[in-house]
């Protein structure tokens, strides 16, 4: 299984509009690693649902559901079915994220535009417990 980090503002599409959705179609990502790192996923990894904008914390953990196929008129855009797994206990900021020695390799703080990135295992472990979320 791997891990990931999604990003999305929550005034496009929040961790409540996938709760109470179930399920979504990440779509829109106009990035050419972030759409390199959607086709690697596998259905069962998970990624930590990150709202960017003003709120910048990681508020939840997501299952991939289906792998990438197309979005829009391009091959080269694709987008995945996800579902909620649990909220975190508590938001894991940008600052607390910035702040934790841990993660200092961690690619979306090496490349904060980036929508979509993976996580090593031990990234996610880190994260999860700053998070008190373990699912």
């Amino acid at each position: 299984m791997a891990y990931w980090l999604m990003k999305s503002e929550p005034e496009s599409y929040s961790w409540d509009d996938l709760v109470r959705e179930r399920e979504t179609e990440w779509t829109g990502v106009r990035n050419p690693a972030a759409a390199l790192h959607l086709k690697a996923m596998q259905v069962g990894d998970q990624a930590l649902f990150y709202h960017s904008g003003k709120d910048k914390a990681a508020v939840g953990v997501m299952e991939i559901t289906r792998t990438a196929r197309q979005d829009g008129d391009l091959p080269r855009w694709v987008s995945v079915a996800v579902k909620p797994v649990a909220a975190l206990a508590r938001p894991v900021t940008l600052a607390a994220m910035k702040a934790e020695p841990g993660l200092a390799g961690m690619e979306m703080l090496r490349q904060s535009r980036l929508s979509v990135s993976p996580l090593r295992d031990t990234e996610w472990a880190l994260l999860l417990a700053m998070g008190q979320g373990a699912p």
